[in-house]
């Protein structure tokens, strides 16, 4: 369902060109995104074609035909996406489908977020039909709008969503998935040759990625905020980033990492949260030669997170989280993404200066009280590439267990 975008529908007078509906409405957009638990259809159009966008998004949702020629041409996009993963110069998406594998082994958002090859051919109008009669039903449904009356969008949602019958028919939905994530922690690993990734006059040097995370807590809980603040503080990027301070430039990755580390061509920290689990990663590249340095400074960086905290830097974490927050939301498809979300997730939303007041009041003792709950949990390990040197999964939990975050010293008897 994520790669259908807008198909074809029921309805001959919703099949028109998407030139035809900017010649109406003026400047158009019409997308589809997804994430790890949710599905967002979004409408952009002139206010005065309301009632048009809300019946386009319920046809759209509600009656698809998934045609066999969509249906194959999907499977197409699937392949070539699948391709693409493999062969692009980014490995940020394989790394974080790898590092969710390891920290939720078998179970709900460990589970693979690209279609499996071998999955492609089982693709058929019953399976999909299937899943929505499951999952698109109306207490998991949140229509949101920006920039209209809120009795209007009521008024539209009444005459197209209200009783509306769905093409997959009615009845209660068979099965549901209600599972909670279980943190298990642990290491995936995908030897592969990385040399030959980018070729051209000036090719990317071949590089090995590792991605260490760690249990956070679900963006209902309290301590989501001390996380998104940690995460920022954390910061990082690619050695080559330029920037100044709203950069990033002054955040413990660069300033502990890549400045003092020559050889590193990446350290940057993500926070993922959900609804009943999250999870703290930082990213990391090297030459292959180097992997074995590159964790023990990353598992280094995980230990002094629980150490303490300047008030300088904890500061200009909190206003680079500000600033971030209210600069994301001077977009009106931003914004009605977030309203979205949050009531969907939540069933209210939390307004911006809510948000402000809450990171304003995030303290040191916070921050270190977050990283050393988190220290507690096994590692989460993701590795890509020439794993010759990687450290062995129980030296890279020992060294997080640890005071300096230090590897256990390891000697050979031959080189």
């Amino acid at each position: 369902m994520t790669r259908k975008y807008f198909p074809s529908v029921r309805g001959t007078h919703i099949c028109v060109p998407l030139p035809q509906i900017a010649t109406v409405w003026g400047d158009e957009t019409c997308t589809k995104s997804w994430g790890m638990d949710t599905t967002m259809y979004a409408v952009s159009a002139d206010a005065k074609g309301l009632d048009t966008v809300v019946s386009l998004l319920a046809e759209v949702v509600l009656h698809p035909r998934l045609s066999d020629e969509e249906i194959e041409m999907t499977q197409m996009a699937i392949r070539f996406e699948l391709e693409d993963l493999n062969m692009r110069p980014d490995p940020e998406p394989l790394l974080t489908e790898m590092i969710h594998a390891a920290a939720f082994r078998g179970n709900t958002v460990g589970l693979p977020r690209f279609c499996p090859s071998e999955n492609i051919e089982k693709i058929n109008q019953k399976t999909l039909h299937n899943y929505m009669h499951n999952y698109y039903t109306p207490d998991r449904m949140v229509l949101a709008g920006v920039g209209i009356e809120h009795d209007q969008l009521l008024e539209c949602a009444k005459k197209y969503l209200l009783g509306a019958e769905p093409v997959w028919a009615s009845g209660k939905p068979k099965v549901i998935d209600k599972s909670i994530a279980q943190y298990t922690g642990g290491i995936v690993k995908v030897e592969k040759d990385m040399s030959d990734v980018s070729l051209g006059p000036t090719p990317i040097p071949e590089l090995t990625h590792i991605m260490i995370g760690l249990e956070s807590c679900s963006f209902l809980e309290d301590d989501f905020i001390p996380f998104a603040v940690l995460n920022m503080m954390m910061g990082g990027g690619g050695s080559f980033s330029a920037g100044g301070p709203g950069k990033g430039m002054f955040t413990r990755l660069y300033l502990n990492v890549l400045n003092r580390h020559h050889w590193m061509y990446n350290a940057t920290a993500y926070h993922h949260s959900y609804e009943d689990t999250g999870l703290l990663c930082i990213h990391a590249s090297a030459d292959p030669r180097q992997v074995r340095d590159m964790v023990e400074i990353i598992t280094r960086e995980f230990t002094l997170m629980a150490g303490s905290v300047g008030e300088v830097e904890l500061n200009r974490a909190k206003t680079q989280l500000k600033s971030m927050l209210m600069m994301n939301l001077e977009s009106r498809p931003v914004i009605f993404e977030d309203v979205g979300r949050q009531v969907l997730a939540t069933g209210a939303r939390k307004l911006p200066y809510e948000l402000c007041n809450l990171i304003d009041n995030v303290k040191a003792s916070d921050i270190k009280r977050v990283a050393t709950k988190m220290l507690r949990n096994k590692p989460a390990v993701a590795a890509l590439g020439d794993l010759t040197d990687l450290p062995d999964y129980d030296h890279i939990q020992a060294a997080l267990s640890s005071k300096d975050g230090r590897l256990p010293r390891s000697y050979r008897l031959f080189r």
